[in-house]
């Protein structure tokens, strides 16, 4: 069932009217729960609730970008959040999204809701740490959602991540202990914004990334 209330507060930022986006997210949401039958791409129980606990939770992030960010790149896409529904929203747009999911049945459902719904994305079907990044260009945004803590996570961004590049990363009431954590590895400048859908949720921002030398 369509829940347009749920994505209404990010129409502003959307390319097209919302009822398209809707459309379209309705289209996304039908191919997954078709899939979701032969590959878990999502936890079953947050199937019912889709339009808050994943359209409105990715779209948020579509709220943090600005018309200058055209590369957008998601490390671990498995069902396609938050990239998917960004890259609905952006529809029209030159605005590109390339997808890193190394799970060959999520690569197909991927590529497939891209095929059919006209969208400006590429899935590369490999780890990230498997990918050039040439292959993929300088991102202005990097993705990711529900992957890894931020040390590792810090370590497969670091190898994309250009002087202008950023982080956009849900993240859940444990990112200050991992943030302490990945301090201790990795210098960051981290901008912290509660979630719009999760409570205990958070989006992180990251710039500056890089490794810190070990003495």
């Amino acid at each position: 069932m369509v829940d347009i209330e749920a994505i209404l507060p990010y129409g502003p930022v959307f390319s097209r009217p919302v009822d398209e986006v809707a459309r379209d997210l309705e289209s996304y949401a039908k191919l997954l729960a078709k899939w979701q039958s032969v590959q878990n791409l999502v936890s079953r129980e947050t199937l019912t609730h889709i339009w808050t606990r994943h359209f409105a939770d990715s779209l948020q992030v579509l709220s943090l970008t600005t018309e200058d960010d055209r590369l957008c790149l998601d490390i671990g896409s498995g069902g396609g959040f938050p990239a998917l529904p960004m890259a609905i929203a952006s529809k029209g747009t030159d605005r590109q999204f390339v997808l890193i999911e190394p799970t060959a049945r999520k690569v197909s459902f991927l590529r497939t809701v891209a095929r059919e719904l006209g969208l400006n994305v590429t899935v590369i079907g490999r780890r990230s740490d498997q990918v050039d990044s040439r292959e993929t260009g300088v991102p202005d945004v990097i993705t990711s959602r529900a992957l890894a803590a931020m040390p590792q996570l810090c370590g497969w961004m670091a190898p994309f991540f250009g002087p202008n590049s950023r982080a956009l990363l849900h993240k859940g009431r444990e990112h200050v202990e991992e943030l302490v954590e990945s301090g201790a590895q990795w210098h960051h400048d981290v901008l912290v914004r509660v979630s719009d859908t999760d409570p205990g949720g958070v989006i992180l921002t990251i710039t500056n990334l890089r490794r810190k030398t070990m003495r």
